[in-house]
């Protein structure tokens, strides 16, 4: 078990930008797949982002490549997602997630993952 806790979420203008944060308790955190997903109202949870444990393998939904860029800090506990020239279908709830074990796999789906956080709000205003 592993609480992660979302920040960053806020209301910006179409073209800004943003930076989330996700902050994992315990001592495991360097041994987790982490990622992003998001959700709007009638609407499933949807991939974001994934990062591998060491994060030198990074991936993307066609929908955010080349906007969106997720890092991490194992040294703090700590997940980010780097969000620029944001659209508004960009508005919805930012969760962040992990996983351990099965380090090589590819997690870019819900039912992949075995922790998540609260969610934080990001609203895009056009």
């Amino acid at each position: 078990q592993v609480q992660l806790v979302e920040s960053g979420g806020q209301l910006v203008q179409a073209g800004g930008s943003l930076r989330l944060s996700c902050a994992a308790s315990g001592r495991s955190f360097r041994t987790y797949t982490m990622g992003w997903f998001r959700q709007t109202p009638g609407k499933e949870r949807e991939f974001v982002a994934g990062i591998s444990v060491t994060g030198t393998t990074t991936y993307y939904a066609d929908s955010v490549k080349d906007r969106f860029t997720i890092s991490r800090d194992n040294g703090k506990n700590t997940v980010y997602l780097q969000m620029n020239s944001l659209k508004p279908e960009d508005t919805a709830v930012y969760y962040c997630a992990g996983a351990g074990g099965r380090s090589w796999l590819r997690r870019d789906s819900v039912g992949l993952y075995d922790y998540w956080g609260q969610g934080t709000q990001v609203t895009v205003s056009s």
